[in-house]
């Protein structure tokens, strides 16, 4: 709502962001975007209602709010999780994590302690991928543009992965890349840092199975 404009109708969302929360030492969310929000949409929202009680609220709520990368890295000291991942992977960095929030270099840390993950350079990677909320669907050319040029230098990087920490950006690339058949997949960061060596041998096991299917006569 806020991204679009529309602040007044925004001010029960964050009401119920802040009764939802309150309490809580740190809310974390997988999504530069959502966090962004928090942080620095709810202030204008709380303004904008002329409440002093909502304004108090969420100046003691949401600042708490970090993404995933952000409370990983600098509220729990912590890089490698113990994640195992082999497979050649490429990063793109998300608008408002990069803008709004300054994640910088947190998700690529995170990454790069991953074992067996082989990271690539995204060229042109701080360029928007064109989603941007209703901005994909007020200007539908554009932003099928935009993610094309996305798209492209993907490919060019010879990824097996695609990682973000925002899933609508994931969803925007990720539909493109699957309707041109390029054989990259998307990921959420938080489902590579989950992944496991177990993962690993069961995925591996499930092709072998399925290779075998397909040769017997």
């Amino acid at each position: 709502m806020v991204n679009t404009g529309y602040l007044d109708e925004a001010v029960p969302v964050v009401r119920t962001y802040v009764d939802a929360f309150a309490g809580y030492d740190a809310v974390v969310t997988p999504s530069g975007s959502c966090a962004g929000s928090a942080r620095h949409q709810h202030a204008l929202v709380a303004r904008r209602s002329g409440d002093p009680g909502l304004e108090r609220a969420v100046a003691e709520v949401s600042p708490r709010t970090y993404e995933l990368s952000e409370f990983l890295v600098d509220v729990l000291g912590v890089t490698d999780v113990g994640a195992y991942f082999p497979h050649r992977v490429t990063y793109h960095p998300t608008c408002h994590s990069l803008r709004m929030l300054g994640v910088g270099d947190r998700p690529r840390r995170l990454l790069e302690a991953v074992r067996g993950l082989r990271l690539v350079d995204l060229p042109h990677a701080e360029e928007c991928c064109g989603f941007g909320g209703t901005f994909a669907l007020k200007n539908a050319d554009t932003s099928v543009a935009m993610g094309s040029d996305k798209a492209r230098h993907v490919r060019d990087t010879g990824a097996e992965v695609l990682v973000a920490g925002d899933n609508s950006c994931l969803m925007h690339v990720g539909g493109l890349l699957s309707r041109q058949r390029s054989g990259v997949r998307v990921m959420h960061l938080a489902e590579v840092l989950a992944s496991t060596e177990a993962d690993a041998r069961e995925h591996a096991s499930v092709e072998l199975s399925a290779t075998n299917v397909e040769e017997q006569p």
